[in-house]
């Protein structure tokens, strides 16, 4: 996106006028006084956003390969794998909305908010914690025996979902 410029008074210079830039990102304190861009969705970075405001993320390292949308749980060192509904220690607690290679770190997004990038979605539906594709979701009820049955939220649109993951059942 292209930095937009903006011209402040200063009389004490040389000119009457500076010509400066907004930004796309707040690196804190430094940045007093500045004005800031919106994004390409029209909205603020979070980084502008005091600690507690915007959704709950968490810098992980990835246990595996995770491709933007999938479903993750933390193991107990903590790294980030793909959730399965086909064990209830891998119930789905978040999601990344960008992919992370294995060893290399990223953002989770816990609590709820949206999924984007998404397809083939039924606005209105529920989702459920996929049994046959780890960190993937289906809106089949998984039924095998040792299965848990997660509902991790409801589309929106045919490329977004809100999640909001809700607690496991196990299947005997």
């Amino acid at each position: 996106m292209a930095t937009k410029k903006y011209l402040i008074v200063n009389p004490s210079a040389g000119s009457p006028f500076t010509q400066e830039s907004t930004i796309d990102t707040s690196a804190g304190s430094g940045d007093s006084g500045k004005i800031p861009s919106l994004d390409g969705n029209g909205k603020l970075d979070l980084s502008f956003m005091p600690s507690g405001v915007g959704g709950d993320t968490r810098t992980v390292t990835a246990g595996e390969t995770l491709a933007a949308g999938d479903l993750i749980y933390l193991n107990s060192t903590p790294e980030a794998l793909k959730a399965d509904a086909n064990s209830d220690a891998k119930a789905a607690i978040g999601f990344v909305q960008s992919g992370i290679t294995a060893a290399a770190t990223g953002t989770a997004y816990f609590g709820s908010g949206m999924i984007t990038g998404l397809s083939s979605l039924t606005p209105g539906a529920k989702y459920y914690l996929s049994a046959t594709t780890p960190g993937g979701i289906t809106a089949t009820k998984p039924s095998g025996a040792g299965d848990i049955i997660q509902q991790i939220g409801v589309a929106v649109s045919t490329t977004e979902l809100y999640f909001e993951p809700q607690d496991a059942i196990l299947l005997i």
